[in-house]
């Protein structure tokens, strides 16, 4: 089985952003990136798929500029076998990227497709259901756990009265949850062996697609900041604080 996993550039989550002054977007001067959370998670359940004896093969691709790189290798040391960088300079946005990972998908011919959920810089959502629209493979969305049985993906998905169990017939689109595994840390020596490994450079042009931006920002801004809290004395002052001041009640 190959399996392909998208994976995407974001700033770290452990970085506070700033919003530049025109209020254009994020400013990213000087910024740690790292690989998306989740997408994190879609590079783990492939390693472990991987070490079943499950997986024969995992593929990595990315979109964005050649900085890309530097997550693709992260995933190379964390068992991918070889990796797609699709190099442009515009902005990717989630339908420009379905059109991407179809056609890479034609491509490969890959049984499984693994990402996440969403990216958390645009919190979208959306990517792994565009690409089921696009290549009219079976989707199983917000996995929290992943089998292969009877050559079937089952899929367990969190819904609101419980557990979702979904059988999914060979080629299929899975995203993840953060409940699906805890990503592991790459060793020095799969670090080391992942700059030896193959890494792919393309441009959408040769794949046959075109970036139309479908979606325009027009304004970034800091949340506003919250004001201290008080302590009263009594449930009564509360109440009355709550209907005078709050005016909630």
């Amino acid at each position: 089985m190959k399996v392909l996993v998208p994976i995407k550039r974001v700033v770290d989550f452990n970085v506070k952003v700033r919003v530049k002054s025109d209020q254009s977007g994020v400013d990213l001067a000087n910024v740690k990136m790292s690989m998306n959370p989740f997408c994190e998670i879609a590079v783990e359940e492939a390693a472990r798929l991987k070490e079943a004896g499950i997986a024969e093969e995992i593929v990595v691709v990315s979109i964005g500029e050649a900085a890309c790189q530097e997550q693709l290798r992260a995933a190379l040391a964390l068992g991918a076998d070889r990796a797609i960088l699709v190099e442009t300079s515009k902005e990717a946005q989630p339908l420009s990227i379905a059109k991407v990972l179809k056609a890479i998908v034609e491509k490969e011919a890959p049984e499984l497709v693994i990402l996440g959920k969403q990216a958390i810089d645009g919190d979208n959502n959306q990517t792994g259901q565009m690409l089921a629209a696009l290549t009219g493979m079976p989707q199983g969305t917000f996995a929290s756990e992943l089998k292969i049985v009877d050559g079937k993906a089952h899929v367990t998905r969190e819904v609101d009265g419980g557990l979702q169990t979904l059988a999914l017939n060979l080629p299929a689109i899975v995203t993840t949850d953060l409940r699906l595994n805890v990503p592991r840390y790459a060793s020095l020596p799969n670090i080391m062996k992942a700059k030896k490994k193959s890494m792919d450079t393309i441009t959408p042009a040769e794949l046959g697609v075109q970036f139309n931006a479908t979606v325009k920002v027009l304004k970034v801004e800091s949340p506003a900041e919250r004001t201290a809290g008080i302590i009263v004395g009594s449930s009564a002052e509360l109440v009355d604080k709550l209907r005078s001041e709050a005016k909630v009640i």
